[in-house]
């Protein structure tokens, strides 16, 4: 998987007038201040950190936003939005993969309180070859503070419900839910945290009256422990300026993920889905599933004929039928 062509192009236009290495000096302070959790309300300080933070972010946020919304259409593959909602946008992210996954998308509203990101996001999106993202509407808006949002077929809140101060959280996801027509995902981190905040999520959701669609097979309280998480990966393909910004020296990058998708509609039954990375051995695979009865490893045989080849071209976020 990797970025639109035409966003790499757009990325790397943008960047033009910053020498390499100043992007790079950049993204590894960026990168420090957020591990040592040394920032504020006004975590980037002007456009051309802006800039560093949307090549170090972007290409990993997109791949975890497509490989969630593959999931969702995987078990829920007669939606068809026509309006998508992004929430705490960044960039237009989510705008970006939602377009690759539905064609048919043709109103985009984004809700963003960066005015820089806000103009990285126009002008990244004039590139496109969607008139849906080109002519997107975007708001100045903070979360925290009282926002009007009309109604669309989807929402998606990726990476934003964790920034917003606690005592605001439950109340945004309710909005958030009153502003689905059908759908709405909300993506965190794949780290112990951003998981609690999908269990909150989660658990908000069922009271309110959702159907989950992804990535459980049941609406039952959650079986995974306090002790553990319940998250997935995505792998994108890195361009060559994102190797030089972020020093690395693999090709690729790989994104951990946590993530709810809940619907106004019940959605048809899965069996289960896998949790952990499929352990392929000689003769035999070996499954951490998620399923109605809870949790369960099974164990597929080279006996068992096409479920067993099925099973070892299984990943791990796959649908075990």
């Amino acid at each position: 998987m990797e970025l639109p062509l035409e966003l790499i192009t757009a990325i790397e236009n943008e960047t033009e007038a910053i020498p390499t290495n100043k992007l790079a000096a950049l993204v590894s302070d960026i990168s420090k201040r957020y591990r040592d959790k040394n920032y504020s309300d006004k975590f980037l300080n002007g456009y051309d950190e802006t800039i560093a933070y949307v090549v170090y972010r972007m290409p990993a946020t997109y791949g975890a936003i497509y490989t969630v919304l593959n999931h969702v259409k995987e078990v829920y593959n007669d939606f068809r939005p026509k309006s998508l909602l992004d929430v705490g946008a960044g960039p237009g992210t989510a705008m970006w993969a939602a377009t690759a996954i539905w064609h048919d998308i043709d109103q985009i509203t984004l809700l963003e309180k960066d005015e820089n990101m806000i103009n990285i996001g126009k002008k990244l999106s004039s590139n496109s070859h969607y008139d849906s993202i080109k002519n997107a509407k975007w708001l100045k808006i903070d979360l925290n503070r009282s926002f009007d949002a009309h109604r669309h077929d989807i929402v998606i809140a990726s990476y934003s419900i964790g920034e917003l101060n606690e005592d605001v959280q439950s109340k945004i996801i309710k909005k958030l839910w009153e502003s689905a027509n059908d759908i709405l995902i909300i993506i965190e981190p794949g780290t112990k945290i951003g998981f609690s905040r999908i269990k909150r999520a989660r658990e908000a959701l069922i009271s309110l009256g959702a159907h989950v669609i992804a990535p459980c097979p049941h609406d039952k309280e959650c079986p995974i422990k306090d002790n553990d998480w319940c998250h997935f990966s995505s792998r994108i393909q890195r361009t060559s300026l994102h190797r030089k910004v972020k020093n690395g020296e693999l090709p690729y990058e790989d994104e951990k993920f946590s993530y709810i998708c809940a619907s106004k509609n019940p959605p048809e039954n899965i069996n289960g889905r896998i949790i952990r990375h499929p352990q392929i051995r000689k003769g035999h695979v070996i499954l951490d599933l998620c399923t109605i009865d809870g949790i369960k490893k099974v164990t597929v045989k080279k006996s068992d004929g096409d479920i067993y080849k099925k099973a070892r071209n299984m990943r791990w976020g796959s649908v075990f039928e």
